[in-house]
């Protein structure tokens, strides 16, 4: 297995066009297996609201609920880049709310990151926590803790305005120390523009193949979870049909009488002979 990935890590694949990959983690034994497969950055993001506990956004999660998940998730990782979600409300109360907070995910979660949406308007939060000395991945665009404000799940950045109000936010956030700048559902010719005008790493998701690095939801990209596919993710599995057709397999064999077998059980030890 390769080295542990650090932010030293995530600017040198950028330098060299190496592509970035990450997904998206929850559990211990899924970060296990994404981490030996030698994905490169984990995301225990707040989506486990929708994924993993069934709430309809990402709006309850809460901070308990993030520092479970990324418990469970960094006592899997031996070298992924693990990030923390900030949940709605955690870092836009005050700067001392959101410097409690972040170094909880830290010191408690084990990530080597956190983070949290917004542009300029977070800015000022970001140069707090990395001034703490807490590595901070940013996320424009489509930012799901705004999905009231935003109307939906749509597409940002396609007109002039406010598209250059986007890469404002990705320069004001790369002058306040971010690591890394997630890009979530914006044109993908608007994400190249950004890509090539700052000097860390862009991780997109619908946001075309111009970014440095390419992030989708795992339970999306396995198949896991069905109903409506965003046009952006790829589906490389349906775990869906596997776990229905194993299922319905044990309540078959054990109505009829094929499971468990003598292969199965345990038997009483025999007597010694004399």
């Amino acid at each position: 297995m390769n080295d542990k990935v650090t932010v030293s890590t995530l600017r040198k694949y950028k330098a060299e066009g190496k592509k970035i990959t990450a997904l998206t983690a929850y559990d211990y034994p899924t970060a296990k297996i994404l981490d030996e497969c030698g994905v490169d950055m984990l995301l225990v993001g707040d989506s486990l609201g929708m994924v993993v506990l069934g709430y309809d956004s990402t709006i309850p999660v809460t901070m308990e609920d993030m520092v479970h998940h990324t418990k469970a998730v960094t006592r899997a990782t031996q070298r992924a880049f693990v990030i923390a979600d900030m949940p709605f409300m955690s870092y836009n109360i005050s700067k001392e709310n959101a410097l409690r907070n972040a170094a909880r995910l830290i010191a408690e979660g084990g990530a080597q990151s956190i983070k949290l949406e917004g542009g300029i308007e977070v800015a000022e939060t970001v140069i707090a926590i990395v001034s703490a000395g807490i590595p901070v991945v940013g996320h424009i665009g489509l930012t799901p803790q705004s999905i009231n404000q935003l109307g939906g799940y749509k597409v940002q950045g396609r007109d002039e305005e406010k598209a250059s109000k986007l890469k404002k936010d990705a320069k004001s956030l790369e002058d306040a120390g971010i690591c890394a700048l997630v890009l979530e559902c914006v044109p993908m010719e608007l994400a190249k523009d950004i890509t090539e005008s700052i000097s860390i790493p862009t991780i997109g998701i619908g946001a075309g193949p111009y970014c440095d690095g390419q992030i989708l939801v795992t339970h999306d990209m396995l198949g896991f979870t069905q109903g409506h596919r965003p046009k952006f993710v790829k589906q490389y599995a349906n775990i869906d049909k596997i776990i229905r057709d194993s299922v319905n397999n044990y309540i078959s064999d054990i109505q009829n009488y094929l499971f468990p077998t003598i292969e199965n059980s345990f038997t009483l030890r025999k007597k010694d002979s004399k």
